[in-house]
């Protein structure tokens, strides 16, 4: 029987372009300087082509290709590339793209791990953070970014105390879709059990 390596690949000998893109594209065409690194790119090689115009600087350690066409969501993929790839899109943020009530929040949600609420790092501008481990179960992926479930994210509405007018719409456009039971929204169901219970 032959077995596959779960090792990562070594950094190449030399800066590989096409693998430095591949990555980049599967992310609206932002990279951090980690995957750059992977690619055989050195901090130095990457101010290189900054300044010859092939890449930008987005913010500290992420870059972008130059030439990439816009993505919709690139405020999405910047923040979750500054947290590491470890955050998840999450409340109010994930209602919106499970396109769950006329939520258009202002701000943007996202999840981090529990052990980073000791960590100290600055935030990027308009993004709230709630720190939980959110379960592989418990997301799903919007395009390039992961994203909390719908159970997942009623529920974290429901106990981070948004409007009961959102939650019973969202919840109710969730049931209506068959994106959820009933069964699975104890605190959708504890939140609402003042304004009526959980909507028909």
């Amino acid at each position: 029987m032959a077995y596959v390596s779960c090792m990562p690949p070594e950094p190449p000998d030399h800066p590989d372009w096409d693998r430095l893109y591949e990555t980049a594209a599967a992310q609206e065409g932002f990279f951090t300087t980690r995957q750059a690194a992977d690619a055989g790119y050195s901090s130095q090689l990457l101010v290189h082509h900054a300044a010859g115009g092939r890449v930008s600087r987005v913010r500290r350690g992420i870059y972008r290709l130059v030439h990439f066409p816009v993505g919709e969501h690139e405020d999405l993929v910047t923040v979750w590339l500054w947290s590491e790839q470890e955050g998840v899109f999450s409340h109010q943020t994930a209602l919106a793209l499970h396109r769950l009530s006329d939520a258009m929040p202002a701000q943007i949600h996202l999840t981090l791990p529990s052990a980073w609420r000791a960590r100290r790092f600055r935030v990027p501008e308009g993004v709230v953070l709630h720190h939980a481990d959110v379960a592989k179960r418990e997301r799903t992926w919007f395009g390039p970014v992961p994203i909390t479930s719908v159970k997942r994210t009623l529920n974290d509405c429901a106990r981070e105390g948004v409007s009961p007018d959102l939650l019973q719409q969202a919840t109710k456009q969730a049931l209506h879709r068959g994106l959820v039971v009933r069964a699975e929204l104890p605190d959708v169901r504890a939140s609402l059990k003042a304004f009526g219970g959980l909507p028909a």
